[in-house]
């Protein structure tokens, strides 16, 4: 290799935590590479798959992709993401550039770190998606520039105005070869913000009404379902189970207690009628019912 080419390691630039502005910040410092560098880095990849010549690839491009993301910072996304994205664009486009083509690797990334950041706001601008053809998206990323160019020729003073008007909308629609309904509509979708379906507790710490309150389908939510079907299982064959493991005074004892009604609706025997029918104490009666439904209560436990 030339000594040209030889310089220091520049990943020691960039550190390896901290937050957004000192990436930017190491970023803009990375050493940019002459013609004959990024020539002879390319060809390294191309022919020998170095990596580490794609690494210095990418790291003297990072502070493009940094440009390219303020220039999206106006849809709400974080810049951090937006700067992530763009950096799988890069990677991309250095691993499929080809020096012999006759274009420096800025040239050639631009279009591969844009398509990952369009990809990126479409998916999540909005929790529907916004665009999904060819001319919707080219509506998407034109309405708001043109819309700042419109207010830019305005000659009434009016700049403050946030909609359309007609002559606007025909001349977006005329421009960007899209129906005029289309430009409406995404007009209309580009303004209305984002509704939380779930706003959570408010300043004052009480909880917030928000959509997910009366959209959510309790009656057939899959773990209310589990959850219902276990109870049924537990009341049913779990007792069976439960009290098959008792002696036959123990079960009587607890079946006449809690799980018989009389015809009159009223509830089982009473601790005195069952003494009287065994002739023991209403305490010792007492002692049985209670030993029994802690054996009971260990093996429902089991058995759920």
């Amino acid at each position: 290799m030339s000594t040209a080419l030889a310089a220091p390691n520049p990943w020691a630039l960039v550190p390896p935590l901290g937050n957004l502005d000192a990436y930017i910040s190491a970023v803009n410092r990375m050493p940019m590479l002459t013609l004959e560098q990024e020539q002879q880095y390319a060809r390294q990849l191309k022919n020998d798959n170095d990596v580490d010549a794609a690494g210095k690839l990418v790291l003297s491009h990072l502070r493009l992709v940094v440009s390219v993301a303020r220039q999206y910072l106006g849809y709400g996304l974080p810049h951090g993401d937006l700067i992530q994205e763009g950096n799988v664009g890069l990677m991309k486009a250095v691993k499929r550039f080809d020096p012999d083509q006759g274009v420096r690797l800025v040239s050639y990334a631009l279009h591969w770190i844009k398509a990952e950041m369009h990809e990126y706001i479409l998916k999540n601008c909005r929790m529907v998606k916004m665009a999904t053809t060819k001319a919707q998206r080219k509506l998407f990323f034109n309405l708001r520039s043109m819309k700042q160019g419109f207010k830019s020729d305005a000659i009434d003073g009016d700049t403050h105005r946030d909609t359309l008007s007609e002559s606007e909308i025909e001349s977006m629609a005329s421009q960007l070869n899209v129906k005029r309904e289309d430009v409406i509509e995404m007009e209309t979708r580009l303004s209305g913000g984002d509704v939380m379906l779930d706003p959570g507790p408010s300043d004052d710490g009480e909880d917030s009404y928000g959509p997910i309150a009366y959209l959510a389908d309790t009656v057939h939510e899959p773990t209310a379902q589990i959850e219902a079907h276990q109870r049924d299982t537990l009341a049913s064959d779990g007792v069976r189970s439960a009290l098959d493991g008792l002696d036959e005074r123990s079960r009587r004892i607890v079946e006449e207690r809690w799980l018989k009604v009389q015809d009159d609706g009223s509830g089982g025997m009473t601790l005195h009628e069952l003494a009287a029918d065994y002739g023991v104490s209403a305490e010792r009666i007492r002692q049985i019912e209670s030993a029994a439904m802690k054996k009971m209560k260990k093996a429902l436990t089991e058995f759920a």
